[in-house]
């Protein structure tokens, strides 16, 4: 059977990155990470992943980054052109971690870390 080729986006100090990461290695399934702290993360990326699961999937309004910006700032996730630049400038918005999945069965993106849905992924 043809390996997947995975990457996974992501902090590498996120628990979930982590858990996601820890799941992946006990299967010995290779997998390459971006971290999009250090690495930065292109605007076609942030949009291929809004247009595939959605902006509220892909933007994360609960943690201290959203908190922590002004309204003026918060108010650009309104459109998805100015929420694109928004998080490519503020990468500790995006939900983590995004999973580009290339399979033998076509491609996929996910965002967070589900075991069920990842086992579908890869069969």
């Amino acid at each position: 059977m043809q390996q997947p080729h995975i990457t996974l986006f992501g902090i590498p100090n996120c628990d979930t990155v982590r858990k996601a990461r820890n799941w992946l290695e006990a299967r010995d399934i290779p997998y390459t990470f971006h971290d999009f702290k250090k690495q930065g993360v292109e605007a076609d990326h942030i949009l291929q992943w809004c247009e595939a699961c959605g902006i509220d999937k892909v933007l994360n309004r609960k943690g201290t980054t959203w908190r922590g910006l002004a309204p003026v700032e918060q108010e650009k996730a309104a459109s998805l052109l100015s929420a694109i630049e928004l998080l490519k400038e503020h990468p500790s918005l995006i939900k983590r971690p995004v999973v580009e999945w290339k399979t033998i069965r076509g491609s996929a993106i996910t965002v967070g870390f589900d075991a069920d849905d990842w086992e579908k992924q890869l069969k």
